[in-house]
C-alpha cells in the first residue's frame, strides 16, 4: 500500500511538471514495467551516466505493450532527456540520465499506469562520485581491477578467475562493509597477509601515498552493494 501511495505521489508531481500533450496520451496499458538496461551505473558528480536507462511495459502474458505512457522522476536535480513518452514497438523507453551535483547514490523512478490507473514503477540505482572517490576509482583501474573485476573486455584481460580464493569485487559490500577503514587500509597497505587474507594480495604501501589508499577506500565504500552504512551512526526506521 505505501509503495504504491509513493509510486502514485511521485506520478502526479510529474504530470503536474509535465502535462501531457494529445499526441503522448497513452494508447496502451501494461501489467508491469522491468528494468532493460542501465542500472548501477557509476559517474562523477553532475555527469551523464555513460549508458542510457531502458525500461520496458509488459503485458499481463509479459508481452512488450508499445505506446504506454512512462515517466521518470528521482530526488536530488537529475535531469531526464527526455522524461517521458510512450513506449515503442518493443514496449521500450529509453532515456538519457543526468546526476545531481552530490555524490552519493541515486534512486530513478520509472513509472506507468495500469488501465485502471494503478501505477506501476521500478527503480534503478546510479552512483555519483565526488573528487576523492573519483581518484580512488582511477586508482582502481590503474593497479586493482584486473583481480578484482570477474569481468574480462576486450581492453582488458581479467585475473580473477585464475586466483585461488577469488578476490572480493570492490563492490562486494556483503562482505566489505563489514571491515574498518583502518583494516581497509592495513590490506592496501601490507598485503593481504595484514588482515589474514590471500598472500596473493600484495602491498602498495611503497606504491601508493596515504592520501590515494585513503581514495581507494572512500571509493570502495561509494560504490559497495548493499550501500555501506557507517557502523556506529543510528538511522531513522532502525
Amino acid at each position: 500500500m505505501r509503495k504504491c501511495l509513493i509510486a502514485s505521489i511521485l506520478l502526479a508531481r510529474s504530470c503536474a511538471r509535465h502535462p501531457v500533450s494529445p499526441e503522448e496520451t497513452p494508447k496502451a496499458f501494461g501489467a508491469e514495467i522491468v528494468h532493460i538496461n542501465g542500472e548501477k551505473q557509476v559517474v562523477g558528480v553532475g555527469a551523464q551516466l555513460n549508458q542510457a536507462v531502458v525500461v520496458q511495459v509488459n503485458s499481463a502474458q509479459g508481452a512488450p505493450v508499445a505506446g504506454a505512457l512512462v515517466r521518470f522522476t528521482g530526488v536530488g536535480q537529475i535531469a531526464f532527456q527526455p522524461d517521458h513518452g510512450l513506449t515503442g514497438s518493443a514496449g521500450q523507453f529509453t532515456t538519457s540520465v543526468t546526476l545531481g551535483g552530490s555524490p552519493g547514490h541515486y534512486q530513478i523512478a520509472a513509472i506507468t499506469q495500469t488501465a485502471l490507473g494503478k501505477p506501476l514503477e521500478v527503480r534503478i540505482d546510479a552512483i555519483a562520485l565526488g573528487y576523492q572517490e573519483m581518484v580512488g576509482q582511477r586508482i582502481n583501474e590503474t593497479h586493482c581491477i584486473r583481480c578484482h573485476d570477474p569481468e574480462s573486455t576486450p581492453e582488458r584481460v581479467s585475473n580473477h578467475d585464475n586466483l585461488e580464493p577469488a578476490p572480493h569485487a570492490f563492490n562486494d559490500g556483503a562482505t566489505l562493509n563489514a571491515m574498518t577503514d583502518a583494516n581497509l587500509l592495513a590490506i592496501i597497505n601490507h598485503g593481504g597477509t595484514a588482515f589474514n587474507k590471500s598472500a596473493q594480495m600484495p602491498p602498495y604501501g611503497n606504491t601508493l601515498s596515504k592520501a590515494e589508499m585513503d581514495a581507494l577506500v572512500a571509493y570502495l565504500r561509494a560504490v559497495a552493494d548493499p550501500p555501506y552504512r557507517p557502523q556506529g551512526v543510528f538511522y531513522a526506521g532502525n
